[in-house]
């Protein structure tokens, strides 16, 4: 059993959102939902939380209205081997209305921010030349979606 399960508060759309995900990461599924009950703070018998897992991470998906939003302090990131993996992640969370960010980061259509993040991205890091680091920092910081290939083009100068 997972010690700590990230709990994500919607509106009304954690079933629709659990889908989307499980839709989008390999080895994901929906687990139980549970509904409302007759006097919770929603219709009886609609959608109260939803469990599903990404990529064998459980998560929780509440209904619990629009009192809370989203907001960029808590984001999930997901470590990508490939150009490849960078772009499909990126398409898929963006698709539907979500918005592209700054340096690797976006807000999908629920307003749930992600960090696509190229595996190379610390590596080129944290290596240490410091102007090498400086150069794909400075490259990064112009990007939107990360390009693995100019972060080593700006590495090697």
């Amino acid at each position: 059993m997972q010690k700590i399960t990230p709990f994500l508060w919607f509106d009304n759309q954690a079933e629709e959102a659990a889908k989307f995900y499980t839709s989008i990461f390999k080895n994901s599924k929906i687990g139980a939902i549970a509904r409302m009950a007759e006097g919770g703070p929603g219709p009886a018998g609609s959608v109260l939380t939803v469990e599903f897992e990404l990529d064998g991470l459980s998560f929780v998906a509440l209904n619990g209205g629009p009192m809370f939003k989203f907001t960029e302090a808590v984001s999930m990131q997901i470590a990508c081997e490939t150009q490849e993996e960078v772009d499909s992640f990126w398409s898929k969370l963006t698709a539907d209305g979500g918005q592209p960010g700054q340096c690797g980061w976006l807000k999908d259509r629920f307003g749930l921010s992600w960090q696509v993040t190229p595996t190379a991205l610390p590596r080129l890091l944290k290596q240490p030349d410091a102007q090498k680091a400086g150069r794909v920092m400075q490259a990064i910081m112009q990007m939107t979606k990360i390009d693995i290939a100019e972060l080593e083009r700006a590495a090697a100068g």
